[in-house]
């Protein structure tokens, strides 16, 4: 079977000037100038979030493109996106992002490409997308909403910067203990989660004390969050 991967970040990565993340996703590559496509969909700066992959992935050492759905000009989304060797989803708004895709086929273009060994990765939206659920500020700025219907390659719930948006945290707790979402991971800025399969990894994160944690239920109706060992980057 095809080795499937899929790199979370609650936060880091080219955006954030962090290349300690997307250089572990780019180890999983066999390739000595990696295909790499954007898809910034979530974002509403398209232009300088473009900008700024293009300045972290250069010609002159990968194959980078990105996939614009607002003035589209690739007739053929699975094929584009099945010859890429990495997929990276970039952060903004995860309800729209969800949404646009499912209009243009993307969803499943995307599920084809992993299921063919394309690696994904994405931070923040791009770290949600990938699972059941998730929580979201896509609704409302400050706010940490649930999210129950993402691509579902992965199975349980994600929460990105758990430690750098004051909501995240107990929210994402109280909707775990609730059961609005299910069980699942938190990750820090700076942080990741990598899935081989469905199966979880590891932790990974290219920052001194940012941290991955696994939140589940307990048997009084409350949350239990546990600090998953997290392999600092170096």
């Amino acid at each position: 079977m095809t080795e499937r991967h899929i790199v979370a970040m609650g936060g880091g990565g080219f955006s954030m000037e962090d290349p300690l993340l997307d250089r572990y996703v780019l180890d999983l590559v066999d390739s000595p100038r990696p295909k790499i496509c954007l898809l910034p969909t979530a974002s509403q700066a398209l232009p300088l979030y473009v900008t700024r992959f293009l300045n972290a992935f250069p010609a002159s050492r990968f194959e980078p493109t990105y996939l614009d759905l607002f003035a589209r000009t690739v007739a053929d989304v699975d094929a584009f996106l099945g010859e890429q060797d990495v997929i990276y989803v970039g952060g903004g708004n995860t309800a729209n992002m969800l949404a646009i895709w499912r209009i243009h086929g993307v969803d499943a273009a995307l599920r084809r490409a992993w299921e063919a060994g394309v690696v994904c990765c994405g931070i923040s939206a791009g770290g949600n997308c990938w699972f059941e659920a998730s929580t979201t500020d896509s609704y409302l700025i400050g706010r940490a909403d649930p999210l129950r219907d993402g691509l579902a390659f992965l199975p349980g719930s994600f929460c990105p910067h758990y430690d750098g948006e004051e909501s995240r945290r107990p929210e994402y707790r109280r909707q775990v203990a609730s059961g609005e979402l299910p069980p699942g991971y938190a990750a820090d800025d700076y942080a990741a989660v990598h899935f081989t399969g469905e199966t979880f990894t590891e932790a990974i994160a290219s920052k001194q004390g940012a941290t991955v944690y696994r939140v589940t239920t307990d048997d009084d109706g409350g949350s239990i969050e546990e600090p998953v060992t997290t392999r600092l980057l170096r």
